[in-house]
């Protein structure tokens, strides 16, 4: 067993520990920007999606690390498979996570 592999490992099941944390409701202090915002900000979030698209992105980018440690061949494409969905997310987390203006 490569350190390469134990590491990629040890991180990949922190990344799914964290989603399925935030999933499940108790890791709104996970969520970076949200948990230092005033709770004036913070209410100009839906919690709920906002969970939904951190857990989400967590447990996939989890899964991409797994997937590296079993294939370093594959290493070379990471930037390719996880830069899209996080972008993704951040313009959903300002667009779709947001509630509207009163």
């Amino acid at each position: 067993m490569s350190a390469d592999f134990l590491t990629l490992t040890i991180i990949a099941s922190l990344m799914l520990i964290a989603g399925i944390v935030v999933l499940i409701g108790k890791g709104d202090w996970l969520i970076s920007g949200y948990n230092t915002a005033s709770a004036e900000k913070r209410k100009q979030y839906n919690i709920t999606r906002l969970r939904l698209l951190v857990g989400v992105l967590s447990i996939y980018v989890a899964a991409i690390m797994f997937a590296t440690a079993l294939e370093p061949k594959v290493e070379g494409l990471l930037g390719l498979v996880i830069v899209p969905p996080t972008l993704i997310v951040v313009i959903l987390a300002n667009t779709w996570a947001k509630r509207p203006e009163r």
